[in-house]
């Protein structure tokens, strides 16, 4: 039995007092997601339950699955009566059609996992990961900010080398001018030069970093909680598949040790061109050329700490350089844990967008935190350590 007038109109009011709340109180129709993402969420929620066009079709009332065809094809647009009764046929709420700070049917993520990371843990960091990466998009949308296309792109193919793959890094290394501590520079140019928003998160056991490609914005994420020289090494992986995503896409899910001589070549690639990034050629022939004669271990955990690299990665360059063989590898400490620091959450730039949001009313303080998984205090802390407090006492408004 279909959906009663009435029910329908409750259904479709309820759609608008959910935008109030996403909107900070202030609610029109330009509020209301774009067409062509709520097309992509149709047809995702339909595909989830397994139904066929024309089964869904028939539950909206339609004489043909045609009409839901261009609807999910963007060619028709859907009125409120009709995703009203999609959202009861589907067993959704309204608001997962229109809630703007969900990714649904959009957006390609890369994970790279240990062997104990579960799908389970995956699955829902990817949920949580595609609301932070939506927040962004939708504030930046309402404040006004166009997305970006790529400014650069990687000329490699999946049949390129490892040579090549660490040229373009060491050419990339010489255009932002990252310097002899390369490391100490990535995150800056990334952002800065390719628009690219960065986040350090707190992500499940096991999962190490990820990135995600979406039109008009892409996004690297690094578990805040590894060790610097991974954190690094992440950031610089990552870099790879935001530069040639559209060449090579990687899978949804790699492991994060990769053979040299076996295994994903996509990762195999993305691993040489990381190394290189944050080792280039020149820099290591010179500290070698310096290293005296001192312990070889000495000199590893030392150049490893000031590169902001692990003393593993650190001794594959070697041996990719032919400095060392394999051989000589040594099994050492991945960097000393003083010189560490744990990354304040998200970023500058994430937490600017929306810091802003809020105070400028664009986003209620409450929507804001629960966003981003945090308290009210908690919240008003981040604002604080990113030097952006906000304008009013929290606790008072809570």
């Amino acid at each position: 039995m279909g959906a009663t007038p009435n029910t329908l109109a409750r259904i479709v009011g309820l759609a608008f007092g959910r935008m109030q709340d996403y909107c900070g109180g202030m609610v029109t129709t330009s509020a209301i997601l774009p067409q062509d993402r709520i097309a992509r969420r149709l047809k995702r929620y339909r595909e989830d339950q397994r139904q066929t066009q024309q089964q869904l079709a028939a539950a909206m009332g339609f004489n043909d699955r045609q009409t839901l065809a261009a609807i999910e094809a963007g060619e028709r647009r859907i009125n409120p009566d009709e995703l009203a009764m999609a959202a009861e046929a589907l067993d959704q709420d309204i608001d997962a059609f229109l809630d703007p700070f969900r990714l649904v049917g959009e957006g390609d993520f890369n994970f790279r996992v240990e062997r104990e990371a579960n799908e389970a843990d995956i699955e829902s960091f990817a949920g949580r990961a595609g609301t932070w990466i939506a927040t962004y998009r939708e504030l930046c949308a309402r404040a006004g900010v166009s997305p970006q296309l790529m400014s650069h792109r990687l000329e490699l193919r999946e049949d390129s080398t490892f040579e090549q793959a660490q040229a373009a890094a060491e050419a990339l290394w010489h255009l932002w001018d990252l310097g002899d501590v390369p490391a100490d520079r990535l995150e800056e140019a990334i952002t800065r030069r390719l628009d690219v928003l960065v986040l350090y998160v707190d992500a499940p056991h096991g999962i190490s970093g990820a990135a995600s490609q979406l039109p008009g914005l892409q996004t690297i994420l690094v578990n805040r909680r590894e060790s610097l020289g991974r954190r690094m090494y992440d950031l610089a992986h990552e870099l790879f598949h935001v530069l040639t995503w559209d060449a090579m896409p990687p899978k949804r899910v790699e492991p994060y040790e990769v053979k040299t001589s076996k295994g994903n070549r996509v990762e195999q690639l993305a691993n040489n061109f990381a190394a290189a990034l944050l080792m280039p050629a020149p820099i290591m022939k010179l500290r070698w050329e310096r290293k005296g004669e001192g312990a070889f271990d000495e000199w590893v955990m030392y150049t490893a700490n000031a590169l902001r690299v692990s003393a593993k990665a650190l001794q594959w360059r070697l041996v990719t350089l032919k400095m060392i063989s394999k051989a000589a590898i040594r099994d050492l400490m991945s960097e000393a844990a003083a010189l560490d620091v744990l990354p304040l959450l998200f970023s500058s730039a994430f937490v600017e967008r929306v810091h802003d949001a809020v105070e400028g009313g664009r986003l209620s303080l409450r929507k804001a935190a629960s966003l981003l998984g945090l308290s009210l205090s908690a919240f008003a802390e981040l604002c604080r350590s990113y030097g952006r407090p906000l304008s009013y006492d929290v606790h008072v408004t809570a």
